[in-house]
């Protein structure tokens, strides 16, 4: 009993140290965040900063609302474009798991076809432009909205797991696919459906890319795209002043940084505890059924 105890006790403070030095690079960061610019310049990085300052966050959320417009921007297309993709991918993954559908593995092929090989930069932008997908809350969207290869067959193998028997069951009692699949295969695989929301919604969240190719308009920018222009802008100021001899004041680009990472991150750090049990089970049954 004591040697069951001991090893508890080992295991616990292995696990709670392991936990500490995780958390070691996200306190470091928010200290930087807050850290004066001068005082980064000489001492570098530290945990215990000389002098304190607010002027990152200060840039970030000033000029206006536009940082809380774009947080409000990101949003509206992580939550609607979350909510499609994985809509989407749950009814074909539940299409290629049934066995009654004929040429499934034949659309199984196609798709993990396209896992492989890419059409391109050019014909994407070109094919969203001729959509009429500039400019407007949907191109931040429509052209991630189709599903990732890896998440379908990840949802497949997690209902082909599912017996057929019920299906078969639900069959004779006179019930559709729709039926089947929404009040039963749907509710019986949300561990791994809430597994690829939140890689759906972490792509959505970070994505800048729909951003710079298709929108111009300024009331549009997501949140990260808002940052990226704002530490671009701030970098572009400060060579201007090194190479005008003015070096008595410069703008804080390090604490930006790291404040950009604060901000961005954050509903995801509060969020991931939340859909974790979830994300660990889905991942391993989904990744072993099939």
């Amino acid at each position: 009993m004591r040697r069951g105890t001991l090893s508890q006790t080992i295991m616990y403070a292995g696990i709670t140290i392991y936990s500490l030095i995780c958390l070691l690079p996200m306190l470091l960061v928010l200290m930087i965040s807050i850290t004066d610019e001068d005082s980064i310049l000489r001492n570098g990085y530290s945990l215990f900063p000389e002098d304190f300052s607010l002027l990152a966050y200060k840039l970030i959320f000033t000029g206006g609302s536009q940082a809380l417009h774009s947080y409000m921007i990101t949003i509206v297309v992580t939550l609607v474009g979350t909510v499609l993709a994985v809509t989407i991918t749950a009814m074909a993954g539940y299409t290629l798991s049934n066995k009654s559908v004929r040429y499934r593995n034949l659309l199984a092929l196609y798709f993990f076809i396209t896992m492989i090989f890419t059409a391109g930069i050019v014909p994407w932008y070109l094919m969203n432009r001729a959509l009429g997908l500039t400019n407007n809350i949907l191109a931040l969207i429509i052209p991630s909205l189709l599903f990732s290869p890896f998440n379908l067959f990840l949802v497949r193998n997690f209902m082909s797991g599912i017996p057929d028997s019920l299906r078969e069951s639900a069959t004779i009692d006179g019930a559709n696919d729709l039926t089947i699949a929404f009040r039963i295969f749907l509710p019986l695989s949300m561990p791994v459906l809430a597994t690829i929301a939140l890689f759906y919604g972490l792509d959505y969240w970070n994505n800048w890319w729909n951003a710079i190719m298709l929108i111009d308009n300024r009331d549009l920018y997501p949140l990260q795209f808002m940052l990226l222009q704002l530490k671009s802008e701030i970098s572009m100021i400060n060579e201007m002043t090194m190479i005008a001899g003015a070096d008595d004041y410069t703008l804080p680009s390090e604490s930006v940084k790291m404040a950009t990472a604060i901000v961005t991150i954050g509903p995801i750090v509060f969020l991931y505890p939340y859909l974790q049990k979830y994300f660990v089970k889905g991942l391993v049954i989904g990744s072993v059924k099939g």
